[in-house]
């Protein structure tokens, strides 16, 4: 109990309304909780996973990430409309961030890029689908202007390098998020948001529509998270089963989209950590004393590379030690892709619980933008004086609630990943001994890195 009191003290100041938006990436709450305690429990829910495996026959191994067809799907010009909406909504978007309010709690823009969509609408991707297919805002005007002015791609699309080209513009994406000095400007982000579609835009008139599929990097961020939602497409129907089946249904991807699966974790991961004591220290920087954003771009910028380095280097090992140790007959390259989409689980519960607390309250302020979005004292929605509240950080009952929230995301994608890599090496290899022992190492990796992720969201913050 008195620790309970001690934290919501903390939370009382840590919570004060103009602390809520630096960027999507900032907390509500630093939670102060015992963290050896739900990191070990945590850990250990993982490792009772890999240790359940044994007793699991092959038959259901791969009977898990079986899916039920449940209706046929047919084409339709449906998506065309509701991607002219989307982009009509862009557009406005864009506009209300040149020409509206300044701060970033009252504009819309910055509210729904950083809150509505980067969190919420990215979360219900991974959990539900590919709601993305019906909102990309490329699809239908580039289907208009195909129709109306019959322009054709002028050159084949690169394929060995677009998804090279993805990484690169997801990494460029994650430094915008991470390590620009104002990500939250809702003119700053108007202007970078149209030059990004601009450009995008461009590249499918002169490669195509499948430049979105394979190298433009939002769209395939969001089609990674959807094969881990319920429902998806199977033989040009609709089709549900458990979270992960998409993944287990895929083509083995290519080395660049298995290197953009692992780019997904790694810089979610790095999101959390740039902002701890720890990090702070390792610059030289007091956390009780920071700077501000422009004192940290270049080191921001170059932890963020060498985190997903690092996260590649280690999970490559962690596969080749598997191979070796059983004497398997696939080569790293291969086993390298066949398991990255293992991945993506663990990145998608760490999404969820780094950018949870934000979500509490920066959707609050994105109701009541939505209400008024131009701050004239407008009431659109009829919602009468919309007041942003953080009381419940401050109880007991409630706190608990987040904080399991929290942990059981993470706990639960790793825990989805471990079954799922399990999935793949039995269909890979045949023999449910045999890749029991080649996932040993890359079950260590998953433990550890649920500590880790774990440790992210007790780490007190100081940017």
């Amino acid at each position: 109990m008195m620790a309970f009191r001690r934290l919501a003290a903390v939370l009382a100041v840590a919570l004060l309304p103009g602390r809520g938006l630096a960027h999507a990436s900032e907390q509500g709450f630093v939670l102060l909780l015992p963290t050896e305690i739900y990191t070990a429990a945590g850990a250990a829910s993982v490792a009772l996973t890999v240790f359940l495996l044994i007793f699991l026959p092959d038959r259901l191994s791969l009977g898990l990430f079986g899916a039920l067809r449940l209706v046929r799907l047919r084409r339709g010009g449906l998506r065309v409309l509701t991607s002219c909406l989307s982009f009509l909504l862009l557009v406005w978007l864009i506009h209300i961030g040149l020409t509206g309010p300044r701060d970033p709690l009252a504009n819309p823009m910055t509210l729904f890029i950083w809150t509505v969509w980067w969190v919420g609408f990215a979360v219900l991707q991974g959990l539900l689908g590919n709601l993305w297919h019906w909102v990309n805002p490329w699809v239908g005007p580039a289907a208009l202007i195909r129709a109306l002015l019959g322009v054709r791609p002028l050159l084949p699309l690169p394929h060995r390098l677009a998804p090279w080209l993805a990484v690169a513009g997801f990494l460029a994406f994650a430094g915008f998020l991470i390590a620009d000095i104002a990500p939250a400007d809702p003119a700053r982000l108007a202007r970078v948001v149209g030059l990004y579609w601009l450009a995008m835009f461009a590249a499918v008139l002169i490669f195509g529509p499948r430049w979105l599929l394979r190298a433009e990097a939002v769209s395939l961020f969001m089609r990674c998270y959807a094969r881990v939602g319920l429902f998806g497409r199977l033989k040009r129907g609709l089709a549900a089963g458990l979270p992960g089946w998409g993944l287990f249904a895929m083509p083995v991807p290519s080395l660049g989209l298995a290197v953009f699966m692992l780019v997904l974790l790694g810089c979610g991961s790095f999101d959390g950590l740039n902002e701890t004591f720890w990090w702070l220290a390792l610059l030289g920087i007091n956390p009780l004393e920071f700077p501000g954003r422009s004192a940290v771009i270049w080191q921001n910028l170059a932890g963020l590379l060498a985190a997903n380095a690092a996260l590649v280097a280690v999970y490559a090992l962690a596969i080749w030690l598997g191979l070796a140790i059983s004497r398997a007959g696939m080569t790293l390259h291969r086993a390298f892709r066949v398991f990255a989409p293992s991945i993506l689980p663990i990145a998608l519960g760490y999404h969820l619980a780094h950018y949870f607390t934000s979500f509490l309250v920066d959707g609050q302020y994105a109701l009541n933008a939505l209400n008024d979005p131009y701050a004239t004292g407008a009431d659109l929605l009829g919602l009468g004086q919309v007041y942003v509240t953080t009381g419940f950080f401050n109880t007991r009952d409630s706190v608990r609630a987040i904080f399991l929230t929290q942990a059981g995301a993470v706990v639960i994608g790793h825990v989805l990943a471990i079954i799922l890599a399990h999935a793949l090496a039995v269909r890979a290899f045949g023999s449910s001994r045999r890749a029991l022992i080649s996932q040993a190492p890359l079950a260590v990796f998953m433990v550890l890195y649920t500590f880790f992720g774990l440790w992210l969201l007790a780490a007190p913050r100081g940017a």
